[in-house]
């Protein structure tokens, strides 16, 4: 028989899961069953355009009712709208340095105003690297076409998302060293959320299963040991 899994992990835009081995495994190592599901397009290759739709019917079919899940960045993303969908999915939210959170920014602008005055000089690879990540472009950059698409119809979605229908309990997760999806995102979400708790992480940056992987282990084994009780 199977053992039950106690855990869910949707990990975020990569396209490998190589850096969360470490955790995995301490969350292993605490006899935690986890399950880190491979994203279609990312982890899991794919020539299709994703669309949030599409991204909550294949988390739909791979976790069963009543699991627990995480989603990291992008992960979140996927699991913030398939709970505002179905309210009663999950049994439990995690939300690690989650995106979700529209913001305007004139940053895109900025960024294609750049990219265009700036086009002959990225031709050098030393310089493209530099500029992607000062801009912040990286994500955009290392995608194939279809994931390209794919990574607009994500940002876009974030402008539906209604925050107020995750009646989900829910567990934020965030590092104060977070740039890419910043603190003052994580206290948005909480103060969107009607069943939500959140806790700041001083040393976590956006990544924390790189940065602080004993860290996030352990934060992770204490909540759902709390929350098993």
């Amino acid at each position: 028989m199977e053992r039950k899994v106690d855990l869910y992990i949707i990990h975020g835009w990569t396209y490998t899961v190589e850096p969360w081995r470490s955790t995995v495994k301490l969350l292993r190592s605490y006899g935690l069953n986890v399950k880190m599901l491979h994203v279609p397009g990312l982890t899991s290759p794919s020539d299709k355009v994703f669309t949030i739709e599409d991204y909550m019917k294949w988390a739909n079919a791979n976790i069963p009712d009543g699991a627990v899940a995480l989603g990291h960045s992008n992960g979140g993303r996927i699991l913030l709208n398939l709970c505002a969908k179905k309210p009663n999915k999950l049994s439990q939210l995690i939300l690690l340095d989650a995106a979700g959170i529209y913001e305007p920014s004139k940053k895109k602008q900025l960024v294609e105003k750049i990219a265009k005055i700036g086009k002959p000089l990225k031709k050098i690879p030393l310089v493209n690297k530099a500029f992607h990540r000062v801009t912040g472009t990286t994500d955009y950059s290392r995608a194939p076409e279809n994931m390209k698409q794919t990574l607009v119809n994500m940002l876009e979605s974030d402008k539906n998302l209604d925050l107020s229908k995750v009646t989900t309990r829910t567990f934020i997760l965030w590092g104060k060293k977070d740039t890419v999806t910043p603190p003052r995102q994580a206290t948005k979400m909480y103060e969107a959320l009607p069943n939500a708790d959140l806790k700041f992480y001083a040393n976590w940056t956006h990544a924390p299963y790189i940065s602080d992987p004993e860290g996030l282990a352990r934060a992770i084994k204490t909540l759902l040991a709390r929350t098993k009780r």
